[in-house]
């Protein structure tokens, strides 16, 4: 591993007044995983989008193979021998997976695609590479996962010799993820480079030869996979050392109010077939409820049903002793962290401050004369938010598309929490966060327990859960298998039910109801 394949130097970038790449110098070597580590918002995917031909840098020269080129489109990169895999994938959700890889590719017969050769083709790196996919069905029936092996796929079919992977297991359940290391290594083992874009620290290290650091756009240092450790990267991405580890939660009354309160409930997932089987819990005033499992296990639909964007099909929900089965809430009862925050929790084209009062805009004093917006105390409004909750932006005005994920995050957090809601439902609060937000998301969240809210808390990732939950239910195919403390102790117990094993208590339970049916 001693040839540089890539070399970038002195890359600026910079959007309006916002500089998101100060004189960057980035290299890499033939046959090496390289890391961007870095908080949302340091410039990691806009340098690779420089690199991909999607932004042009404002200064600064890049080097491929030894020679400076000019990459002036992602087509141009392609012909250079670059792939990107992004972060949101870029499919086209009504085409089949075949051709959504083929699509963009020259045809002897335009604009018929060519399919036929190409799922020859595709089949033989699929078995390569252990990246089997239905290639037939459309994008949207697949799974997460399967969309990113498209993804994958259509990289390696335009046959790319550097990979850019943005985020790439930010939505893959644990198997997936040790799926994705294993292609990884064989792409290595092949002579191709990879340039591995992260924000967490435990992986980085994992699949990493070497890791550069980012914060606010420059470049904080490169050092080895063998000399990183949680501490000096965590230091080098935010200045600081960061904690996760669980802190000493309040004290909980059993017997405080009931907040949230589901009864039995049984819904349908997308495809008509049984997402949640007779699904019961409560959350009190001043507790976090955790929901752990793996992605896929009826989170989501839980999480929906709550939020009255789902159809119940039996059973009942109540927040505050009202019935809100299958309505929407009223924003004062409850504050609603969707997990995807690009599709249900924003409306991206819409600027931060229009996005901050989405829930609100309503009250009197957004409102002049009764009937117009009044944008100055809208604006007034956004720039607090802004000031309150760190987010890092040109000014109220910018659409809220241009924000990193962290910044996204946190715009949803702010119009959510503005209100000290009794209920806050927290699905994925930190999907795609780096570990600084993480850590910003957790202790918000936890102030409004200690004042009283009741928060469930869903999450894949099991640390997390751990670390803010006072309170634990574990998920699988759909139904609750068992409840435990949120002790180190519990964890191979969390793990058998995770994999759909219950709990004697629950299990006992489940004899019960079955009985008395």
């Amino acid at each position: 591993m001693s040839d540089i394949i890539l070399r970038m130097e002195g890359i600026t970038k910079q959007f309006g007044s916002n500089v998101a790449n100060n004189s960057v110098n980035f290299d890499v070597y033939k046959g090496e995983v390289h890391t961007l580590l870095g908080e949302n918002g340091a410039g990691k995917s806009t340098l690779m989008k420089v690199l991909y031909g999607i932004h042009q840098p404002d200064e600064g020269k890049i080097y491929v193979d030894g020679a400076e080129v000019t990459i002036n489109s992602p087509r141009e990169a392609v012909n250079y021998g670059i792939g990107m895999v992004h972060q949101h994938f870029m499919l086209a959700s009504n085409l089949t997976a075949l051709e959504n890889i083929v699509l963009g590719m020259p045809t002897s017969r335009p604009p018929f695609l060519e399919l036929n050769e190409a799922k020859v083709e595709l089949g033989k790196i699929a078995a390569e590479y252990d990246l089997h996919v239905d290639l037939t069905i459309p994008v949207w029936q697949l799974p997460v996962g399967a969309q990113q092996r498209v993804e994958i796929l259509k990289v390696l079919f335009r046959k790319a010799n550097i990979l850019i992977l943005d985020e790439p297991t930010a939505v893959l359940t644990p198997p997936e993820v040790e799926q994705l290391y294993k292609v990884i290594d064989q792409l290595k083992a092949q002579g191709k480079s990879v340039i591995f874009i992260s924000h967490k620290l435990n992986e980085v290290k994992k699949v990493s030869d070497r890791i550069t650091v980012l914060r606010h756009g420059q470049v904080t240092g490169t050092i080895s996979s063998k000399e990183a450790n949680p501490n000096n990267l965590a230091k080098m991405m935010v200045g600081r050392a960061i904690s996760l580890a669980r802190k000493q939660p309040a004290v909980t009354d059993a017997s405080s109010d009931k907040v949230l309160e589901i009864k039995d409930v049984t819904c349908l997932g997308d495809k008509g077939v049984t997402a949640l089987n007779n699904i019961s819990l409560e959350v009190r005033r001043g507790e976090i409820l955790g929901v752990a499992g793996v992605d896929g296990n009826g989170q989501r639909e839980l999480a929906e049903c709550i939020a009255g964007i789902r159809p119940v099909t039996e059973g009942s929900i109540s927040i505050n002793g009202q019935t809100v089965t299958g309505v929407v809430k009223d924003p004062r009862i409850m504050g609603y962290i969707p997990e995807d925050r690009r599709r249900t929790g924003l409306v991206l084209d819409f600027s931060i401050a229009e996005n901050l009062v989405l829930k609100t805009i309503s009250e009197p004093q957004y409102k002049k004369f009764g009937y117009f917006i009044n944008w100055g105390t809208v604006y007034k409004h956004a720039r607090q938010a802004i000031k309150e909750f760190d987010i890092r932006t040109s000014g109220p005005e910018a659409p809220a598309r241009h924000l990193s994920g962290g910044n996204q995050q946190r715009v949803v957090l702010s119009r959510e929490l503005e209100k000290k809601p009794a209920f806050i439902l927290a699905s994925q609060a930190t999907r795609g966060l780096d570990v600084g937000a993480i850590e910003n998301v957790q202790d918000l969240l936890r102030e409004q327990r200690n004042q009283g809210a009741a928060i469930l808390y869903i999450s894949t990732e099991l640390t997390e859960v751990m670390s803010i939950s006072d309170r634990i239910i574990v998920m699988s195919k759909g139904e609750i298998m068992g409840e435990v403390t949120p002790d180190p102790s519990n964890l191979p117990q969390i793990g058998e039910m995770m994999m759909g094993l219950r709990t004697s208590e629950q299990e006992g339970r489940a004899n019960n109801e079955q009985l008395e049916s």
